[in-house]
Formats: C-alpha cells, sequence, structure tokens
C-alpha cells in the first residue's frame, strides 16, 4: 500500500477507524425505530420516552470535550477501543431491560460510547489526509455514519417486528465485538515515522491563518520532533480552545444546524409520521430511509463544495437554516395539521442537508486552532447539535404531554403540530448566535 497523505493506506486507516464511527450510529439511532416499542415495553408517555434520548445526548454532549482531550493525549485508536465496549455494553443492557430505570442507565452508556467516536475519526483523518481534503474527507465520515442509520430504519425496523426487542437489540449489541477487533488489529492513526503533534509546532501553526492553519500542521508537527513534548494544562488547553471565536462559531453552528434531522431520526420521526400523520408504519419506514440518503446526497454535494475553499461555507450554513425553517413553517401551518405526501417528502429531503451542514461547525474549529487541540475544539464544537437536540427532545416531549391531557398511549395531530413549533426556539437563538460571532472570526 502506498504510504504518505491521502493514498491507499490513509484510506485504509480512515475505513477501519470509520467503521467505529458507522457502529456508534446504529446504537445512537437504534431508538428512533423503536420509540413506540419502547413506550409499550416500558409502559411510559411521551415525556418519560424522550428521556431515554435526552439521557443518551446529554451524556454525549457531556462527554465531547473529555473525550477531546483524551484523544489529544492518549490517541484516537485506544479512544475507539474503549467507544466499542461500551457501545457494545451498553446495547446488550437495553436488549434485556424490562423496567424503565436500567433501561435509561443503558442508553446513557451508549451515549458516553457514541460520544468517542466521531472525534476520534477526525483525529485519524487529520494525521493521514492533507488539510485540503479534510473537509471533504469529514463528510464522508458523516455520509459513511448514514450507513448506519440505514441498518436502523430498515433492518431493525425489519426485525423488532419479526425477531422481537431482545433477539433484536442483542444482534445489535455483537456488531460492537468484530469492530473492536478491526480496530485493534489493523487501525494504524498516523502514517508510520510521523511525529507526534506538540503543543510547540502547534503553537506555530496558531498564526498562520484560518485557512492555512491545519494546511502547515503536519510540516510543522515533522519539524517539532526534537522539540520539548510538554502538554498544557487541561484547564489551560480547554481555555484557551474556547476563547478561539472560530471554535465557539462552530459550535454555534453545529447547534443551529444539526437538531431539526438529529431530534426527528433519533425518537420523534417515527411517532409524528404515524401518530400525527396517519402513515403506516411502512411507510413511516421508508420516508426515514429517505431523510437518511438525503443526508448521503448532501455529504457528497458539501464535501466538493468545502474543498474549494473556506468561502463557501457561511453561505451553506445560513442556506440550509433558511431553507429547513420555511418548510417546518409551511408544513407547521398547513391547514388541517395533514401536508400532502408530497410536502413531507421535501421536508425530509431538506432535513437531510442538516447532517452535513453541521459538520462545517466542526470545520471552523479545526481551521481556526492549532493542532495540539484539536480534538478538544472538535469536541467543544460537536456539542452544540447534541445541547440543541437534547432541548428539542424535551420541550417536544413535554408540550406532546401538556397538549394531550388524559390522552392514552397515542397523541393527536393537533398535539404534534403544536409541539413541533419547538423546533423554532434553538433555531432562532443559535441563529442570533452565529451572525454575532461571524464578526468577531472576521475581525480576528
Amino acid at each position: 500500500m502506498l504510504q504518505g497523505p491521502g493514498g491507499r493506506a490513509a484510506w485504509f486507516a480512515w475505513s477501519i477507524g470509520v467503521s467505529g464511527y458507522v457502529l456508534a450510529v446504529i446504537h445512537r439511532t437504534s431508538l428512533g425505530v423503536a420509540g413506540l416499542d419502547a413506550a409499550q415495553r416500558f409502559g411510559v408517555g411521551a415525556a418519560a420516552l424522550a428521556t431515554f434520548s435526552i439521557v443518551q445526548v446529554l451524556v454525549y454532549a457531556a462527554m465531547q470535550v473529555p473525550v477531546g482531550l483524551l484523544v489529544d493525549r492518549f490517541g484516537p485508536r485506544r479512544v475507539l477501543l474503549l467507544g466499542a465496549v461500551l457501545l457494545t455494553a451498553g446495547q446488550l443492557a437495553f436488549a434485556f431491560s424490562t423496567a424503565f430505570p436500567p433501561a435509561l442507565a443503558a442508553r446513557a452508556v451508549i451515549g458516553c460510547g457514541d460520544a468517542m467516536t466521531f472525534i476520534s475519526v477526525l483525529r485519524i483523518v487529520a494525521r493521514w489526509f492533507p488539510a485540503a481534503k479534510n473537509p471533504l474527507v469529514a463528510q464522508l465520515t458523516g455520509l459513511a455514519g448514514m450507513g448506519g442509520n440505514l441498518v436502523t430504519t430498515v433492518v431493525l425496523a425489519q426485525a423488532l417486528h419479526s425477531e422481537g426487542w431482545t433477539a433484536s437489540f442483542t444482534a445489535l449489541a455483537l456488531l460492537g465485538v468484530l469492530v473492536f477487533a478491526l480496530i485493534a488489529l489493523l487501525l494504524r492513526e498516523a502514517p508510520p515515522g510521523a511525529a507526534a503533534p506538540s503543543p510547540i509546532a502547534g503553537a506555530a501553526v496558531a498564526g498562520a491563518g484560518a485557512g492555512a492553519a491545519v494546511a502547515s500542521a503536519a510540516g510543522a508537527a515533522g519539524a517539532a520532533g526534537a522539540a520539548a513534548t510538554a502538554r498544557p494544562p487541561i484547564r489551560e488547553q480547554i481555555r484557551d480552545s474556547w476563547r478561539e471565536p472560530g471554535t465557539r462559531l462552530g459550535l454555534w453552528v453545529h447547534f443551529t444546524t444539526q437538531f431539526p434531522a438529529n431530534a426527528f431520526a433519533l425518537l420523534w420521526g417515527l411517532p409524528y409520521l404515524v401518530e400525527g400523520q396517519g402513515r403506516s408504519r411502512g411507510q413511516a419506514g421508508g420516508l426515514l430511509t429517505l431523510l437518511v440518503f438525503a443526508n448521503m446526497f448532501f455529504g457528497l454535494l458539501f464535501g466538493r463544495l468545502l474543498s474549494r475553499g473556506p468561502a463557501v461555507r457561511m453561505p451553506i450554513v445560513l442556506t440550509v437554516i433558511a431553507a429547513t425553517g420555511a418548510c417546518w413553517a409551511v408544513v407547521l401551518a398547513w391547514p388541517g395539521g395533514h401536508p400532502p405526501l408530497w410536502l413531507i417528502i421535501v421536508l425530509l429531503v431538506v432535513m437531510g442537508s442538516n447532517g452535513s451542514a453541521s459538520l462545517v461547525g466542526l470545520d471552523f474549529a479545526r481551521s481556526h486552532n492549532p493542532v495540539h487541540r484539536l480534538g478538544t475544539a472538535s469536541g467543544i464544537a460537536n456539542m452544540g447539535g447534541f445541547i440543541a437536540t437534547m432541548l428539542t427532545l424535551l420541550g417536544i416531549g413535554v408540550l406532546l404531554d401538556l397538549l394531550s391531557p388524559g390522552s392514552g398511549d397515542t397523541y393527536s395531530a393537533a398535539a404534534y403540530r403544536g409541539a413541533f413549533c419547538w423546533l423554532f426556539v434553538p433555531m432562532v437563538l443559535g441563529t442570533v448566535m452565529i451572525l454575532r460571532l461571524r464578526a468577531k472570526v472576521r475581525a480576528v
């Protein structure tokens, strides 16, 4: 295999690393097609059902900075291995849970394992590929993750119907054993002979400008082989990453773009389509699959656009936010609360751009920070969308219960219509923060 940045060895290392991320997405989205089954299995309402995903996402978001620090200090391979262990243990516990508290604890373990995958893969990408390819490969990473989402929307949805709860989730858990073996045996986290990035090298890169920061990182890191490699204190590393306006802009871009599709796919999409829109579970599963394919399409499109230069980043972000908000406004305002199928399809296609646009936030964090704190800065930025997702999951669940007093196991179209209006709260907040920080980043 060819060595060096961007060669076949780089793609091989990426493919092994990304298998851990695909596994994480499978586990992350598994509840999205099992929400109605979970409500029946554990005897819970909408707010309690939302707690499963909220706890999972809360743990994920809370672990982003610690995971970034772990990746910066111990390398992505070890972190990916730990993530695979936690995902397997959490999903296995969830498969055999019959009561709400242990099932909730299992989702928390899954969230912790999930948190360890994406940032680790981004660090592998930064070490193996030239800087100009980083945005494209990051988008391809997100696209590969959507393959995991396909497993849940197609395979798991059918397995739950035919094989039942315990057998289906146990099979998902056992996938982690295979992924652990692949990473342990085959993954190299950096090209042979590559010097480990040092704080001194990173500091030299920091003044090179956002566009050239990572581009010069490889050369600086190589030249630092004989330099001191003392790492800065953890508090200093977090503080410096947060003080960088590009990191905070990345967080708010991720916050604002990711959450609509994320909340829909993680939990509320299937109930909304089945109970709120009267679709069959088969039709709802097909529509959720469309969301996944749209995400793949936009991942390729945005990857190509972003590889041309950083000037396209903000136009992509603002266009996705505006289009998503406009589509939801039309759907929720539709007379009678039952928009036609073609409008639902348009909405899902537009929301397919959300995940790919959120990766632009990580690109802001990557390009405005020196190499020695890329994991920490990426972790901070990656918190954004999951914080917004958590707020959305909770907001919709609480509003569904409030708008359906005394209801049984289902909710009306009017209740879903009112509850989904909550989407505009984090969307407006995030857009305001993006516009404020955009000026600060330009001034740096």
